[in-house]
């Protein structure tokens, strides 16, 4: 609410009141769902292949090491790409730069199941990475133009609540695609789940550039009461003193420590993602849908946390121990989970409290960028980060690959991971305390 409002005789206080709640509410139900659904596309496309390697590798004659490299491959094109993909979106606008990243990640991804030898798998793994770079800081920075910093925590999380959603519904549909289409029309179970998972990224892309306003005059949905409410409140957001030069992106140390938060928990989400299918295979779950189902048990509890924290970071204006807390539970969850290899039970519980820490942490991770950043620096900023936190998708894949097949165990590595989480609470609780708590 703005500082006129607080001003304001009794009347115009409840009007300006009404004016913030009705703005708000549209906003979010504008946003929210929408944005959820295209994260839960982007997530389900990126790691869908870890249901598939359960008929891939044997199909296709690849070793643990092929498969975590290529897996990891996506990550490195992600990386590379990352910076750049926000600078122009940052230019052309979000719409048509959304737009155009879903609708090539699609293709891409669809394109896997052309796939024939490692090589060609490595290929269209790091051009999947390369196309979708930029989605999620785009979505980012595209909301810090909608909603100010206070409002931040309860918006990311109903959007980035799509993550743990496209494994806790994806996971068991993908698990049926594989058994129940396995052989149909001349081709596998794998095969089909690339190509049926990829349609509704494509269809979300269209929709993206029909769908999303490019500025708040663009708003038709707004009433002018609401338009003016709103272009007040970001004004007043970024009169706040915040860094908006491109070289505070690279050399501030928020940025870093932002990047390090979010790779803790990539860790965390890509070692059960693109592993927990062969944990359980290993534990004696030889059913793809069986495993499907239970790959969907840990995303259930994380999407209720996701909402919870996020709605709770900005009710009490803080964001420290809203990340170290659950970066504790995901911890003693990935630790604990190395010491149970075959029992089905408690893989499945353990990697249940790790993911619904990890994910309940992330929504407040990226509410902080904008808290010390704006403008260019925004958007190189959220970007760079997210750069950062993606080399944690490569290390979770590709390292657990290479030290399956040199240890045949994954022990060693996700307790790595768990310590990882736990420096990761030092990090937070080191932030400074008056600039991210907004």
């Amino acid at each position: 609410m703005s500082t006129s409002s607080l001003n304001a005789p009794t009347g115009e206080f409840e009007v300006g009141t009404q004016v913030v709640h009705s703005l708000y509410r549209k906003l979010t139900w504008r946003f929210a769902p929408f944005l959820c659904l295209c994260f839960f596309a982007a997530f389900l496309d990126r790691v869908n292949v870890g249901i598939a390697k359960l008929q891939m590798l044997d199909s296709l004659g690849f070793s643990n090491t092929a498969y975590g490299l290529g897996a990891g491959l996506f990550f490195v094109g992600y990386i590379l790409f990352e910076v750049p993909s926000n600078l122009i979106l940052e230019k052309v606008g979000a719409r048509f730069w959304i737009a155009r990243i879903m609708v090539t990640w699609g293709l891409l991804s669809g394109a896997t199941m052309f796939v024939k030898t490692p090589g060609q798998f490595y290929v269209v793994r790091f051009l999947l990475g390369v196309a979708e770079a930029g989605f999620l800081p785009g979505v980012l920075l595209y909301l810090t133009h909608w909603f100010p910093d206070a409002r931040r925590g309860r918006i990311v999380a109903l959007f980035m609540v799509g993550l743990p959603m496209a494994s806790l519904f994806g996971a068991p549909l993908s698990g049926w695609i594989l058994a129940s289409l396995d052989g149909a029309h001349g081709l596998q179970g794998w095969q089909w789940l690339f190509m049926l998972e990829a349609v509704p990224s494509v269809l979300l892309g269209v929709l993206v550039y029909l769908f999303l306003p490019r500025t708040h005059q663009s708003a038709s949905f707004l009433t002018a009461a609401e338009l003016t409410q709103l272009e007040q409140d970001i004004r007043t957001d970024r009169e706040e003193k915040k860094g908006h030069r491109l070289g505070q992106a690279f050399s501030d140390p928020k940025v870093w420590a932002v990047g390090y938060l979010d790779l803790c928990v990539l860790l965390c989400f890509y070692s059960i993602s693109f592993w927990m299918p062969t944990m359980l295979h290993e534990a004696g779950v030889r059913s793809s849908s069986e495993i499907g189902l239970l790959m969907a048990l840990p995303n259930a509890l994380a999407v209720v946390l996701v909402l919870a924290n996020g709605i709770s970071s900005d009710r009490f204006r803080e964001r420290r121990w809203h990340i170290a807390v659950p970066f504790l539970c995901s911890a003693f969850g990935l630790i604990a989970s190395a010491y149970f290899p075959g029992n089905v039970a408690a893989i499945v519980i353990l990697l249940t409290v790790a993911n619904a820490g990890a994910a309940a942490a992330m929504p407040v991770i990226w509410a902080l960028p904008s808290t010390f950043l704006q403008g260019t620096a925004a958007a190189a900023g959220i970007a760079f980060a997210c750069s950062i936190a993606n080399l944690g998708g490569f290390a979770s894949t590709y390292f657990l690959g290479w030290l399956k097949d040199l240890t045949h165990s994954m022990g060693t590595g996700v307790v790595t991971f768990g310590v990882s989480l736990l420096l990761g609470c030092a990090v937070a609780l080191a932030m400074p305390k008056r600039t991210v708590n907004r």
